[in-house]
């Protein structure tokens, strides 16, 4: 039996929790525009947002095809090529922006009641990481600063950081070399089925299931469940007999 040496942890909705059925996205926008206005944008409202939907659309029908998470500062440098205005991805104009959308998103996040301790707890035994679907990776990284859990995991990889995002076998095998662990050695939680489960599943690893929402119907098992993290370091026990 090979002994059980790491976990992966989805982030949002798994560790982090969005607030507010997802209500961040309005005023998040909002501030975007707010901010571009004071740089030299001359347009609407209206058109910012068509501008905005419309580069982000078509960037997801692309992406969608190989799994990719291009970083938001693409979205925006698109948007603002569309109005006119030409900012590449690097400048200063678009990663201020992208910064005044996360700031607005961070306010409608908060930790896990559970996450920190039982985190201490596994910090003790195992070798801990996350694996994130997000586009701005340095959202990710602030909020685990800023919730004082940051020195726990030793990987973090996000989606919009290797521009591949889960289900894609790519980024969890990106995180378990980060490590030097093998998939049968490493546990993966996460809140949905087809990304967090299917996708470490396909990696090779057992995965833990954490109920949050009705997640649509599909044959995918995940080898566990909980309904909360404070579940997590017995089951992680029960997936220890489960290795070979």
């Amino acid at each position: 039996m090979l002994p059980l040496r790491a976990v992966l942890f989805d982030m949002f909705d798994t560790l982090m929790l969005i607030e507010r059925d997802h209500e961040f996205y309005e005023p998040a926008v909002q501030r975007m525009y707010r901010y571009l206005c004071k740089r030299g944008v001359d347009v609407s409202y209206e058109q910012f947002v068509a501008a905005y939907n419309a580069e982000r659309t078509q960037l997801y029908e692309k992406a969608d095809l190989n799994l990719e998470e291009p970083h938001f500062n693409v979205r925006i440098s698109g948007t603002l090529k569309r109005l006119g205005y030409s900012y590449p991805t690097t400048s200063s104009v678009v990663s201020e922006t992208t910064c005044e959308f996360y700031e607005e998103f961070m306010k409608y996040v908060r930790i896990d009641p559970d996450a920190e301790s039982v985190l201490k707890v596994l910090h003790e035994n195992y070798r801990l990481g996350i694996v994130s679907n997000f586009a701005i990776p340095e959202c990710v990284y602030k909020l685990l600063r800023i919730s004082g859990i940051d020195h726990l995991f030793e990987v973090v990889v996000v989606s919009g950081s290797i521009n591949k995002r889960k289900p894609s076998p790519e980024i969890f095998q990106s995180a378990l070399q980060m490590l030097g662990v093998s998939a049968t050695e490493t546990v993966f939680v996460g809140d949905t089925i087809d990304a967090d489960i299917e996708g470490a599943k396909t990696a090779g690893m057992q995965a833990v299931y954490i109920e949050r929402r009705v997640q649509k119907e599909t044959e995918i098992c995940p080898d566990q469940i909980i309904k909360s993290l404070a579940e997590l370091p017995e089951v992680l026990k029960r997936c220890q007999k489960n290795t070979k």
